[in-house]
This record gives C-alpha cells, sequence and structure tokens, in this order.
C-alpha cells in the first residue's frame, strides 16, 4: 500500500495540473471547482483501488478516464451540461476526441497558465491560481513561496477562483503583443514551479525531479514562439540547466541531503552545463537589460565550474548579489548574500550583516535564517549558540531530509 501511496503522491505532483488544464479546457471555467473535485476523488479512488489490483500501464489515462467520468456524472445530475456525441462515457471510461494524449495535455496546461495569468486578475491571483491548479501546491508551499500566511493564501485562492469564473470562459491563448504582456507572470510562475521541485518545502525528498523537469519543458515550448523566446526565457532556462545540472551530487547513495561545500562535483552532468550555457548565449544582447534570472543563472553557473568548494569565485558571486539587491530588494535574496559575504570578509563581519538584516522590517525567520547564522556562530567558535540556532531550523523546516541534515549537525557539533 505504501507503494501505491508513493505513485499516487508523484502522479498528483506531475500530472493534476495537466488533468485539470485539460479538463478546464473542454468543460470550460464556470466548472472549476467542481472539476477539482473530480480530479481529487479520483486520485483517492487511486489510492484505495491500487491497493487490491495492479498500477494500471498508464495511470496518468486512468486518472483522466476517472476523473472525467465523475466530472460528467455530476454536471448530468445537476443539469448543468447536455452532452452529444463528442465525449464516449460508460462506467469505466472518459475518451476526449483528441487521442494524442501527451500534446493535448501539453497545450492545454500552456493554454491554463496564460489563462490564470489574465491581465484582469491581480498578479498574486495570477500566481496563486497557476500553482495551484497547475503546480498542484498546498497553501503551505505558496504560503513560502510568496512569503505569505497559509491562510492568507487559501482566502486569495478562493477570491481569485470567483474572479477567474466570472472574467474567463475559454483558455484561449492572447496573440503576439497578449503573449508578451503576460509572458513576464509565465515566466515567474515556472520558476517558483520550479523552485519548489529544487528544494521542496515539505515531504520525505529534497528534490522533486519531475517537477523540475516539467518546469523546463514549459519555458522551452515557450521559446518556440517568437513573442515568447525571449532572453528572459531563455536566462530562466540557463538557470534551470544549471540547478538541474547538480542534482546527482545534492544526495548520497544513503539518500541524505549533501550540501555544496561535500558535494562530489564530478557528479555535476556537463551536458546540462553546456545546454545552459547555450541559452545564456541566447539571453545576451546589445540592447538586453539583466533581468534576475540572468543574475540568478550566473550565480548558479559560477557554483557550476568552480572545481572545488574553496575555489569558488566568492567575490564574483558577491557581486551578483549586490546587482540584484540593487535592482530589486528581496529579503530572500539578502539572506543568500550573506553566504558570499561570508567567504570574502570572514564570519565577524558576516555576522554584522546578519544583525543589520534582523534589524529589518523585511526580517523571514525561517530554517535557512537559522542554518545561516548557526554556521556564523560555528566558525565563531561559539558552539552552543550554533546548537540553539540548529535547533530552531529544525523545528521551522517541514522538509524531513533537510530536519535530518541539521540534527546531523548538531550531533556533530555536540560530540
Amino acid at each position: 500500500m505504501l507503494l501505491e501511496s508513493k505513485v499516487v503522491e508523484n502522479l498528483f505532483r506531475n500530472e493534476y495540473g495537466k488533468i485539470i488544464a485539460l479538463l478546464v479546457n473542454k468543460f470550460g471555467t464556470n466548472h472549476i471547482e467542481i472539476i477539482e473535485d473530480a480530479v481529487q476523488d479520483a486520485l483517492i479512488k487511486a489510492m484505495q483501488v491500487w491497493g487490491y489490483k495492479n498500477i494500471p500501464d498508464n495511470p496518468t489515462a486512468w486518472l483522466l478516464r476517472v476523473s472525467g467520468n465523475l466530472l460528467v456524472d455530476k454536471l448530468r445530475r445537476d443539469k448543468r451540461v447536455v452532452f452529444d456525441d463528442e465525449y464516449v462515457t460508460t462506467s469505466d471510461t472518459f475518451i476526449p476526441n483528441e487521442l494524442d494524449l501527451k500534446n493535448t495535455i501539453s497545450d492545454s496546461q500552456l493554454r491554463m497558465i496564460f489563462a490564470c495569468c489574465h491581465p484582469s486578475l491581480s498578479k498574486e491571483y495570477q500566481i496563486i491560481l497557476s500553482l495551484k491548479l497547475i503546480g498542484g501546491f498546498g497553501n503551505k508551499e505558496i504560503a513560502k513561496a510568496l512569503l505569505k500566511k497559509e491562510d492568507a493564501v487559501a482566502k486569495s485562492f478562493t477570491r481569485a477562483k470567483k474572479k477567474f469564473k466570472e472574467t474567463i470562459s475559454t483558455l484561449d491563448i492572447p496573440i503576439e503583443m497578449g503573449l508578451q504582456s503576460r509572458l513576464k507572470v509565465v515566466l515567474k510562475v515556472i520558476y517558483l514551479l520550479f523552485s519548489e521541485g529544487y528544494a521542496a518545502s515539505v515531504g520525505t525528498s529534497i528534490i522533486k525531479k519531475d517537477i523540475c523537469l516539467e518546469a523546463i519543458r514549459l519555458a522551452l515550448l515557450l521559446t518556440e514562439n517568437a513573442y515568447c523566446n525571449k532572453p528572459e526565457t531563455n536566462a530562466l532556462i540557463a538557470l534551470m540547466c544549471f540547478h538541474t545540472s547538480r542534482f546527482e551530487a545534492r544526495v548520497d547513495d544513503n539518500l541524505e541531503l549533501v550540501d555544496l561545500e561535500h558535494q562530489n562535483r564530478s557528479k555535476y552532468n556537463l551536458e546540462l552545463i553546456n545546454q545552459g550555457l547555450r541559452h545564456l548565449q541566447n539571453a545576451d544582447g546589445e540592447d538586453v537589460q539583466p533581468s534576475n534570472y540572468h543574475l540568478e543563472a550566473a550565480v548558479s553557473y559560477h557554483h557550476c565550474i568552480a572545481k572545488s568548494f574553496k575555489e569558488t569565485n566568492w567575490e564574483q558571486i558577491l557581486y551578483i548579489y549586490n546587482l540584484q539587491l540593487q535592482r530589486q530588494y528581496s529579503p530572500i535574496v539578502e539572506l543568500n548574500r550573506i553566504i558570499p559575504f561570508f567567504k570574502v570578509y570572514g564570519a565577524n563581519k558576516a555576522m554584522n550583516e546578519l544583525k543589520n538584516y534582523e534589524k529589518s522590517a523585511h526580517l523571514v525567520e525561517n530554517s535557512l535564517y537559522y542554518a545561516i547564522k548557526a554556521e556564523l556562530l560555528m566558525d565563531m567558535g561559539e558552539v552552543e549558540a550554533s546548537i540553539s540556532a540548529l535547533e530552531r531550523a529544525i523545528k521551522l523546516t517541514k522538509n524531513e531530509l533537510e530536519k535530518n541534515h541539521f540534527k546531523k549537525k548538531v550531533e556533530r557539533l555536540s560530540a
């Protein structure tokens, strides 16, 4: 039963948004709540049925058929829709006319993202809708991504869905300038999808590769359109490729988290690094103003090409972080900047930077904050204070792998 639960969990992450997008594209946005319920009920049914039967060869198609049948039954009972021969339905099947399932889902998913990023919706609504409906994100994950409280995210999602239903009737993709006007938020959504896959905020794994690969796939699809194949798009792809290239080194053979300092760099994927470099070059040009994706990709590139942790170009990385803060302030960027600052100027000066951050109105007391604080304190020889900071990080993180990583640090310091 554990295996089936794991499979369903992975399917929820990887296929939930695709199935939602296809059904919304078929039945319209005014049925969005019923569609969500049908897909979630299909996932519950999968956990019940697959525990006693073999998992189907194509579990995604199974979920699509079951959720489609549940949806059709509900709409018929409520007399909301009169069906014609466009659908062939029995108690076991739900078959859309489009037989090329993969292509249909991919197209519908992009249409869904662009629809969620409709200019009549606020940017916050656009992002929350996209992460919920396409990424299958929970409130906790969205709260982390947007630095908001969970109850605020839940209320915003309810309001966003209401506005979405009232404003948008079909998932038609805008053309030409309409595409460009929505592209910035679409890229933000893809970035947040990837970020959650790269450093999962909850669960038992730190990396969710399928989510990351899905984010890269969506971004690559955008480059096929002249109005979306922009420097920012290529810079985001470069960033994701550089990060993905280090996946195999981030977890050891015992499935334990490995920090950057102790990663086996021979495991870095050179093909992905080169692919990222090609996209970074495509993102360059005489009139191109570097975006945050350009700058983040540059930081990741320096980590990828450093032969060892000690040989990392920390001065250049610190310079890039300074550029990011000058361009647009972010409390997370300010917090991450303290790491290269520490490597360049030492723990004492870095602690002063951390104290300045603590005094600011933008302080985010998350596990990263306490992990950085613990690192500085340990370097300064304040072992007990470092342990206290790590214990606070352990309480704050919702990811079991990260929690265990901090616990082992405490054990080493306490020995």
